[in-house]
């Protein structure tokens, strides 16, 4: 099995779906190489799913009790958009995937802006 991603500081591992996958990779090899385990991984898809299947039902309780319209499934999509958008702009949404993945941070302490840290040779080209 290949590795999904590689840097040289930050390697991406198969999820759970793929256990044996792990034990190609070899976090020891290079003392300064941080590896997202499958496990970490797991834990953040699972509570982004949990994330999308709430608004979801927010959305459908809404229209259910009259208080939202909707034209089409375009307009559901992009109200949908919005929602998480909204919600992963916020220090709640976030402080929530952090909760979810086993980390206690107080929301004021949650950046809502952090900087991509890209190593000169790999990063994006740009216009």
């Amino acid at each position: 099995m290949e590795e999904l991603k590689s840097q040289d500081n930050l390697t991406i591992v198969p999820a759970k779906s793929d256990p044996a996958a792990a034990i190609l990779f070899d976090p020891a090899s290079n003392p300064f190489r941080m590896v997202v385990d499958p496990e970490m991984r797991e834990n953040l898809r699972e509570a982004l799913l949990k994330l999308i299947d709430c608004h979801d039902r927010e959305l459908a309780k809404y229209m259910a009790d009259g208080r939202l319209r909707l034209d089409s499934y375009k307009e559901y999509i992009e109200l949908f958009a919005r929602s998480l958008k909204e919600c992963m702009e916020s220090r709640e949404g976030i402080g929530y995937l952090m909760k979810a993945c086993g980390f206690e941070v107080p929301l004021e302490q949650v950046n809502l802006d952090p900087e991509w840290r890209w190593a000169e040779e790999n990063a994006p080209a740009r216009s």
